[in-house]
């Protein structure tokens, strides 16, 4: 009997420490055992500086109850609450009211900018007037370099309404366009911007109107003589004085409508300004048969290519556009350089140019390589979650700890090239800023846990990653994630006219300014997100979006030049067409990396990795 005793003795010892295992490892951080630790895939050099500590986050100490199925804080029921929430089939009728609340934001917008600020360029929402240059200050960039006097808000939201299907509002806006709009204007203007938004806007609804299968519903135009697209060359044509007299190629990133680059003109422009051009200046020299325009947006791009570091393949954000000279040596993926990157991938799209592609994947194994931060795959093993943040471009050293909402665009550029994975978790950190301010600030500071910068315009790129990422994996998850951003937006920035910018995110005050993006983008994704027999999705053809979220007819017309190669000896060199395979991520641990099939009405992130974000972000 005594060795009995012993026996069960010893065995009630075993049961014992195994609860205080357990225990440890379910509430190691407030016992003190959580360990912070650095960033996996450091740059060369120094090692940048750790998360910040958070409650409950998973760390090395506690890995051990993640692995047999605990959630975030590693108890037996963590992550139910994210399963409960967001996993399983979305209910038809919820997602028909919610394209149905889409559309009817887009009109609540577009009805009050036409009663009260046409012809005006934009609307300001809470004192129910327009708005356009202000002429009174000419310093005043964040007004003037995108109000240019020419009804700015119904050009951008020319496609949204055929998106939409609503043909008699598209024909009306198109004729008002038409009969009312001119670009022969006392306006200094910035040349990226009247490209996105203007240029690209006519180009898109030219395009809808000429299709000859009007998937769209009936959007032809009576008497239409190609109208639009004679206005976007008048654009385009009193923006070509930018690339001139500058001895890099690279363009002034302003010039007055009517006399052309201003005398006191900033020899300084932005990556991204200078460098996203090529897709409405390459489709409006395809549509007209002039390879001018076409020619000096892709030597832009190539001048700034050139200029990038030799070590690390990286650009910065700021150069002289006369020496060459990098004033900004930040490189990151936010303002001053997303849509440089974005640029290159789509222009390959488009017109299937080799060179595009080699470029935007030369550029991509950069940004993984010193960029990137974090565990090495998105849903599996320890570390943080995946990261990108702003790095010094010669030595791939950390700048700063904050990162801005314009790099919310990028993990939907990430699904473009295949790698879901990695664009899951980019995602899911922007999604967890949202729900813990029902807004991005345009910066957060991830190592502060706090916004740098307050104030939110209405901006879309959250949205659009959303929206391809359904696209792409059709998980249930981001219907989810697109009713959060449009209850937040009917909350938040709803006012008497229209909605309006964030002032402080935190504090949910105002300013009274509806930018144009909120209807040719925000309310657009929204729309196309909820509305699956959309004939975006349905109709046959293949469809890319612009930067500023036009919509464009992926097809043979635009992949055909009716000149000789704008760069013939780079030409020779790349004359080989590229094989389907070609165009891939280079990610270190996907290639075309897809969501599987049995994942579908699974949580895209897992649970703990989800909790993880969130207590990141301080949401937790």
């Amino acid at each position: 009997m005594q060795w009995r005793s012993l026996v069960l003795g010893l065995l009630l010892l075993r049961l014992g420490l195994h609860g205080l295992l357990w225990l440890v490892s379910a509430l190691g951080p407030g016992l003190g055992f959580h360990q912070r630790f650095p960033f996996a895939l450091p740059p060369r050099g120094a090692p940048d500086p750790p998360w910040p500590r958070a409650a409950g986050r998973c760390g090395r100490a506690h890995w051990g109850c993640l692995l047999r199925g605990g959630g975030g804080g590693c108890g037996p029921a963590g992550g139910d609450e994210y399963e409960k929430r967001y996993s399983g089939a979305f209910p038809p009728q919820l997602r028909a009211q919610l394209r149905d609340a889409a559309r009817g934001m887009f009109a609540f917008g577009y009805d009050n900018y036409m009663r009260h600020a046409f012809p005006q360029d934009e609307l300001n929402p809470v004192h129910c007037r327009g708005r356009g240059p202000d002429r009174a200050d000419p310093s005043n960039l964040n007004i003037n370099d995108v109000l240019g006097n020419y009804s700015l808000t119904l050009i951008d939201a020319l496609d949204t309404l055929a998106v939409m299907g609503n043909s008699s509002e598209f024909q009306k806006a198109v004729k008002l366009v038409i009969d009312t709009v001119s670009f022969d204007k006392d306006s200094t203007v910035q040349v990226f911007e009247a490209t996105i938004r203007v240029l690209g806007s006519l180009l898109s609804a030219h395009i809808i109107i000429t299709d000859a299968k009007q998937p769209f519903g009936d959007m032809t135009i009576k008497d239409y003589d190609d109208e639009l697209l004679h206005m976007a060359r008048d654009l385009a044509v009193r923006l070509l004085p930018a690339f001139e007299n500058t001895k890099t190629g690279i363009p002034y990133p302003r010039v007055n409508l009517k006399t052309g680059v201003p005398p006191d003109s900033n020899n300084e422009t932005c990556t991204a300004g200078a460098g996203s051009l090529l897709v409405e200046f390459g489709i409006l020299s395809r549509l007209l048969g002039d390879s001018t325009f076409e020619w000096v947006a892709r030597r832009a791009v190539k001048a700034l290519w050139s200029l990038r570091s030799n070590d690390t393949g990286l650009l910065g954000n700021v150069v002289n556009i006369q020496t060459g000279h990098w004033v900004g040596k930040q490189s990151g993926l936010g303002a001053g350089l997303d849509s440089f990157y974005e640029y290159l991938l789509k222009s390959y799209i488009l017109f299937g140019k080799k060179e595009d592609l080699e470029m935007f994947n030369d550029a991509y194994r950069s940004i993984q390589n010193y960029l990137r931060r974090g565990r090495e795959a998105c849903n599996e093993g320890e570390g943080d979650p995946p990261l990108y943040v702003n790095v010094n471009m010669f030595s791939g050293q950390l700048m700063n700890t904050w990162i801005d909402s314009l790099q919310a665009f990028f993990p939907g550029l990430q699904v473009l090239i295949g790698d879901v994975e990695d664009a899951i978790c980019l995602h899911a950190f922007y999604y967890a800023i949202w729900k813990r301010y029902g807004a991005l600030p345009e910066r957060y500071n991830w190592q502060l846990q706090a916004p740098d910068v307050l104030f939110y315009p209405l901006r879309p790129e959250l949205v659009e990653s959303t929206y391809l990422l359904y696209q792409a994996t059709k998980n249930p998850f981001y219907l989810h994630v697109g009713m959060d951003i449009l209850q937040s937006l009917e909350k938040y920035t709803k006012v008497k006219c229209g909605y309006a910018t964030l002032h402080h995110v935190i504090e949910k005050s105002k300013e009274d300014r509806m930018e144009s993006f909120f209807l040719s983008e925000t309310c657009k994704y929204l729309y196309l997100l909820f509305d699956e027999e959309n004939p975006v999705h349905k109709s046959g053809n293949k469809y890319m979006f612009t930067t500023e979220g036009h919509i464009v007819s992926v097809d043979k017309r635009f992949r055909d030049s009716l000149w000789q190669d704008t760069f013939p000896e780079e030409e020779e060199r790349n004359a080989e067409k590229l094989k389907p395979n070609e165009l891939k991520a280079m990610n270190s641990s996907s290639n075309c990396n897809r969501v599987p099939d049995e994942r579908r009405y699974l949580l895209p992130l897992k649970s703990i990795y989800m909790r993880q974000i969130d207590q990141m972000v301080g949401l937790i």
